[in-house]
């Protein structure tokens, strides 16, 4: 009986001596960006097999008050929208209402050469479509309360880059569009969708359609970083990043939903196959990404990915599908970029896994 504790007294110790060694290297890596304990932060989660396995908080979620980050803070994760906007449309082609091979003049008769773009070019950045963060008259709009409607107009005359199907070129106009015609297939606004059909469904109850006027509980405040100090971060109007970057969330509600893709708690096993497919251009060349997601990977494993940049925040997510290894960063100054942060841990996730 002594020989059983005391053998099982050294598992248990290296366990523990183990878990503390993988923690503390992740602590070192997300220190080299995240060190300022009295600046703005940072929030990380690393889950396994839908478990979270680490989990904390850096820096401050509020300058001015002096509030410390919890891993409870809401941040907004910009670009990180657009999965949930790739997952609406699949959504509506699942219920028969639309098809991914559907051309948007279909849906939007005036829309320039619309009758050869189609949903899936838009969901795959091959659109060719003007994006509007690289037009000119974007500081003009940039406060103002645009409908989906009026930021399609407002980008929609701009002469092409490229045909469809030539170039995968990353493009925020694209899922404008793509927000507007879930809009008009649904009779839903994109805000009252994502939250009655992924929200309330899969139980995100701290992720928003963003609003700097909504109180929202433990919300991170955003900021910039000048050659003086911090600033409080720009403000913008949601309605121009509408539906490719104006979502809200947390560490927690972001695992649940790659927890509910993974159990097809959304959409079916068809449905989401298309998500995750690298698909090719007119000439036969594989671009990496799906619907929504980069399709990359580490050393030769396959990895979903994703970042985000908007006023005052960064975010990025990296899932191994393999290994069920989810890993994913925010941060509340868009100065301090989890991105490499996020892939770093997550290379070091997976050899730890490898041993």
């Amino acid at each position: 009986m002594k020989k059983l504790l005391l053998s099982l007294s050294f598992i248990l110790l290296t366990h523990l001596l183990y878990a503390q060694s993988f923690a503390e290297k992740v602590d070192n890596i997300i220190k080299t960006e995240f060190n300022e304990k009295d600046g703005p932060g940072g929030v990380f989660l690393i889950s396994k097999k839908g478990k979270p396995i680490y989990e904390k908080a850096f820096g401050l979620a509020n300058l001015e008050l002096n509030v410390e980050m919890q891993t409870k803070n809401v941040f907004q994760i910009g670009s990180m929208t657009k999965q949930f906007t790739a997952v609406t449309i699949l959504l509506l082609e699942q219920e028969g209402k639309l098809n991914t091979s559907d051309y948007i003049s279909k849906y939007i008769p005036d829309y320039p050469n619309g009758n050869k773009i189609s949903i899936h070019h838009l969901l795959t950045h091959t659109s060719g479509i003007k994006d509007f963060t690289k037009t000119k008259g974007l500081s003009e709009i940039a406060q103002k309360e645009m409908t989906p409607k009026m930021m399609v107009d407002f980008f929609k005359s701009e002469t092409a880059d490229f045909q469809p199907g030539e170039k995968f070129e990353y493009n925020n106009s694209g899922y404008i569009v793509l927000g507007y015609i879930l809009e008009l297939v649904s009779g839903k606004t994109y805000e009252e969708f994502i939250k009655s059909y992924i929200f309330d469904k899969i139980g995100m109850i701290n992720s928003y359609y963003a609003s700097d006027r909504k109180l929202i509980k433990n919300r991170a405040y955003g900021y910039h970083q000048k050659s003086y100090g911090y600033v409080n971060k720009s403000i913008i109007s949601f309605g121009v990043p509408y539906a490719s970057g104006s979502l809200m969330s947390t560490l927690k509600d972001m695992l649940k939903w790659q927890n509910s893709l993974n159990q097809n708690l959304l959409l079916n096993k068809k449905e989401t196959a298309k998500a995750f497919t690298k698909y090719k251009l007119n000439n036969g060349e594989e671009i990496e990404y799906g619907y929504g997601w980069h399709l990359k990977n580490i050393n030769g494993i396959p990895t979903r990915e994703h970042g985000g940049s908007i006023f005052g925040f960064k975010s990025m997510g990296v899932y191994i599908p393999s290994e069920d290894i989810y890993v994913l960063g925010f941060s509340n100054c868009d100065s301090n970029s989890p991105t490499q942060i996020v892939k770093d841990i997550a290379e070091l996730a997976l050899k730890d896994e490898q041993k």
